[in-house]
């Protein structure tokens, strides 16, 4: 894997991740801990639910988001450094079975004013399922290194 640095983030470069697929057991341990409403802990009492059934919570979506970013080919020298999201949207639920992806778009890449060794980035990234359809979608602003000068 290539670690790319604030030059190399031109606006409309894009990026796509691998994929992943989301189980039932995935989507009940995650809202045991950090969301645990009725539609993302019991298949049966989520049938009578505002989702019809089973739905993985957005937090799980954003963290699953997160990882399908760390590792992509969208891999910032230094890291994933969040400074900030300016959008989120849940579009569809995601449901035991799918398989989500990402695909990021570079929208700004400017350097910081007060620290020559980093910029800022704004990505848009939209997470999808298997069918296409938009699950995600957010706007983020990334703390990016730039390229180290090379010695005379």
């Amino acid at each position: 894997m290539t670690l790319l640095y604030l030059e190399d983030f031109t606006p409309g470069r894009t990026f796509t991740t691998r994929s992943l697929t989301v189980t039932q057991d995935d989507i009940i341990a995650f809202a045991t801990q950090f969301d645990p409403q009725p539609f993302h802990l019991d298949p049966e009492a989520a049938t009578a639910t505002f989702f019809h059934g089973l739905a993985a919570s957005g937090w799980h979506t954003v963290a699953l988001t997160m990882r399908l970013l760390i590792g992509s080919e969208m891999s910032p020298a230094g890291g994933l450094i969040g400074a900030g999201v300016d959008e989120l949207s849940w579009l569809r639920p995601v449901r035991p079975g799918d398989t989500l992806r990402a695909d990021s778009e570079i929208l700004e890449a400017r350097q910081s004013r007060s620290r020559s060794t980093q910029g800022l980035i704004k990505a848009r990234v939209v997470t999808l399922n298997q069918n296409e359809d938009p699950v995600q979608r957010f706007v983020t602003n990334l703390v990016v290194q730039t390229r180290p000068l090379q010695p005379e």
